[in-house]
């Protein structure tokens, strides 16, 4: 690209933030902010450093979409702060919380008052109000109810290497750490499954679902085998 046409696009990008400047939305640094033709963008929304909004995204009023993310083909509801995060082909409801660093892929139907955390990864899911997880989870191809709590390590297995099977978590349901929902499988309203599971089958409601061995010590191994200790 030649220094003029370079100059041009510049010139056209800027016209771009300025166009929405005047419409009401702030930026942190307009100079590197992207923004296509054809996004818009509601009244009150904070547009943070190096942030890339394409394609056909909808953005609410008094969102904050801050650094580092890149936005495409999405709907925003109002109120949403999204952090160092990718949005792909999805939609996300007002007053929820996105990233650092998380990941919505194509297909993914966030509801309103939701937390998606730090490194959680969403795919082709849909993801009801309130629920939140908050770190470090895979959800793809299943449907996850109201007010539903996804602990820390949760993956839900969706791919047996041939096909995808879809999975279904409950309204009110709590998924502790280290959990792995091996699809099609299906946690009913209010259950609980504890920390550290493998779920094959389905749970029924309000049930306590323990999946893993049973803890057991044996005193004196460490020593007998002769390994280090202070």
């Amino acid at each position: 690209m030649k220094y003029e046409e370079y100059q041009a696009k510049e010139a056209e990008r800027i016209a771009v933030c300025i166009r929405h400047l005047e419409a009401g939305v702030d930026f942190v640094d307009i100079h590197t902010a992207y923004i296509g033709e054809d996004v818009v963008i509601g009244e009150g929304t904070l547009i943070g450093p190096c942030v890339t909004l394409e394609g056909k995204t909808v953005i609410g009023e008094n969102c904050r979409i801050l650094q580092n993310s890149r936005i495409t083909d999405s709907v925003i509801g109002d109120g949403v702060e999204i952090q160092s995060s990718v949005v792909t082909d999805s939609r996300i409801g007002s007053r929820t919380k996105v990233g650092p660093f998380a990941y919505l892929r194509p297909g993914s139907a966030i509801g309103e008052d939701c937390k998606v955390g730090d490194f959680v990864e969403v795919k082709n899911s849909s993801f009801g109000d309130g629920s939140k997880a908050s770190h470090l989870t895979y959800i793809g191809d299943s449907d996850v109810g109201r007010d539903v709590n996804i602990g820390c390590g949760v993956v839900f297995v969706n791919y047996d290497g041939t096909s995808k099977h879809r999975s279904t978590v409950g309204d009110g349901a709590f998924i502790g750490c280290n959990t792995n929902l091996v699809s099609p499988v299906k946690v009913e309203d209010g259950a609980y499954i504890a920390a550290g599971s493998t779920v094959t089958e389905d749970v029924p409601e309000d049930a306590l679902c323990i999946a893993r061995a049973r803890q057991r010590n044996i005193r004196g191994w460490a020593a007998e085998k002769g390994l280090y200790r202070k």
